[in-house]
Order: structure tokens, then C-alpha cells, then sequence
């Protein structure tokens, strides 16, 4: 059985889901999963894992993603892209300079408030957001903190503009473009998405799904390609027996660990997720692949 990661170039019209069910027949088996879903309409880099390496998908819930980003003005809708319900409309705008898109995008550099749009997979009391918003129940969406480490202006286009953003996870760069609209006056939508890379991942390394079925082995990558950010720690052969029967192992003297996860190997064979003790400098297993 397959185990490891995928890169997919997702393409627009398609769902996440889709892309899932499409691996499940190359690669004949049903533990699949995706990090990071992106919207039908979207485009580019999607993360799927197989077999095992499903275990490891938690490990990148903090990994940074970016995009580039089509924004157009004049309209407003209910999902805050252009496949949605148009709910405003100004035909008589300004177009902004490329100064005044610029200083817009500036005020949204660092810890931001975000309101996700209704048309998300947010749970409100139990139900999806989305779900309410097809049933026209109108609900409060709950503010959160979101990072935008970098956001560039890249071009004016006829009817808006094009900008590239990395963002912590949990942004919605649908409500980001609505944002930057309210700032600038006039009605804005997403009207094309790409994701460019989310963590290791990159979209100059994804396989479309065409490819990935005539070459699936070449498009599997290892089961701890996405994690490298954390910290390696090899084991002995007698260690990896205690980590697979759930013990824990002490840490070498002269190793300092800082963090709260680690990879461990044995010898050159990813053994799987080591949880650090540091009131006992003690390594407790916490996801084992072996």
C-alpha cells in the first residue's frame, strides 16, 4: 500500500473532494486525505496524503500558505467570489491608482481581525456556515486573528487589480478582497485564486491528476516530506522497539531539544512523531509509523 504525500495541481471547477476520489482509484486504496481545501473555482497547490501518511496532516496546521489573487471591482456578492449571488453593484467608480491599491494592501500587512464570509465551512452552533446560508439564516460570523506576513501589489488589470499574499492558516482570501474593496469604497469580488505554495509544497512541484495517473509512483513523495520544519532525533534499534510499544525513551545528554514535536528515525527510516517531555527530558511517542 502507498504511503506518502501528493502534491496536486488543482484545477479550477473541480472540488477538493474530487481530487480525493481521483486518488483513491490510482493509487487503489481508501485512507486519503488533503490539507487545506481550496474552493471549486480555485486553482493550484492542494496536499493530499496517503495511507500512513494521513497521521501526519495535523503536523501542518500551522504551515504559512500564499496566493496570487484577482481582484475585481464594481460588484459585491453573498460568497465574496464571482460564482456567487450579486447583492451590489457600482458602475460609476473611480478606478484607484496604483499608489492608492498599493496603501490599501499595506494596512492589511500583519495581525489582522478577519470576519470569515457566510459561505465557509465554519461551524456555527453545530452546522456549517455555508449550510445556514443556503437556508438564508442570516448569523453573525465571529471575528479571528490572522497573520498576513507579506502581501505585494502586482498589476492593475482592466477592472481591478492582481496581488500575491502569504498568510497564516484560517485566512480567507475571499473576505481579504471584500476588505480591501471597503477600504478603497468601491464593491469588490475575488474573481480568480491560485495557491501557490502551503509549506513544503510548492506549486512549481505539483503533478496535475492527468499526470499523477500515468506516472503515480514519480508524484509520491515520502511520508515526512511535510514536516521537516521540525527537529530530527535518530534512535537506536532498542529505542524504536520501546517508542513502538508506547514507552518512553530518554534523550541523549549532550541533545537539546526546544521543541514540543520531533521526527525520529532509525538510522535513515522515518519511525514516525516523538512528543518531548521536558519536565523529564524524555521523548514519549506520539504518532508511530514503523
Amino acid at each position: 500500500m502507498p504511503n506518502g504525500f501528493v502534491n496536486v495541481l488543482k484545477a479550477p471547477g473541480i472540488t477538493s473532494h474530487d481530487i480525493v476520489s481521483h486518488l483513491r482509484k490510482v493509487y487503489g486504496l481508501k485512507k486519503i486525505g488533503h490539507a487545506g481545501t481550496l474552493d471549486p473555482a480555485a486553482a493550484g497547490v492542494l496536499p493530499v496524503a496517503l495511507g500512513k501518511a494521513t497521521r501526519m496532516l495535523e503536523y501542518m496546521d500551522d504551515v504559512d500558505k500564499s496566493y496570487k489573487v484577482e481582484v475585481t471591482f464594481g460588484l459585491s456578492t453573498d460568497t465574496g467570489d464571482d460564482t456567487g449571488k450579486i447583492i451590489e453593484t457600482m458602475e460609476n467608480y473611480t478606478m484607484p491608482t496604483d499608489e492608492k491599491v498599493k496603501e490599501a494592501l499595506e494596512t492589511f500587512r500583519g495581525e489582522i481581525k478577519q470576519k470569515p464570509p457566510m459561505y465557509s465551512a465554519i461551524r456555527i452552533n453545530g452546522e456549517k456556515a455555508y449550510n445556514l446560508a443556503r437556508k438564508n439564516i442570516e448569523v453573525e460570523m465571529p471575528e479571528r486573528d490572522v497573520v498576513i506576513h507579506d502581501i505585494k501589489f502586482q498589476e492593475m488589470t482592466q477592472n481591478g487589480f492582481i496581488f500575491e499574499v502569504v498568510c497564516s492558516k484560517g485566512t480567507y482570501i475571499r473576505s481579504l478582497c471584500m476588505d480591501i474593496g471597503k477600504y478603497l469604497g468601491i464593491p469588490t469580488v475575488m474573481s480568480f485564486l491560485i495557491r501557490t505554495h502551503v509549506g513544503a509544497f510548492k506549486l512549481e512541484d505539483a503533478f496535475t491528476t492527468e499526470e499523477i495517473g500515468l506516472l503515480p509512483h514519480i508524484a509520491l513523495l515520502s511520508i515526512d516530506f511535510p514536516i521537516k520544519h521540525l527537529p530530527k532525533y535518530v534512535i537506536s534499534d532498542e529505542e524504536a522497539v520501546m517508542i513502538k510499544q508506547g514507552k518512553q525513551i530518554a534523550v541523549k545528554e549532550d541533545e537539546e531539544i526546544t521543541e514540543k514535536f520531533i521526527r525520529l528515525y532509525k538510522d535513515k527510516e522515518f519511525a514516525g512523531i516523538g512528543r518531548y517531555v521536558f519536565s523529564e527530558h524524555k521523548i514519549a511517542p506520539h504518532k508511530v509509523v514503523l
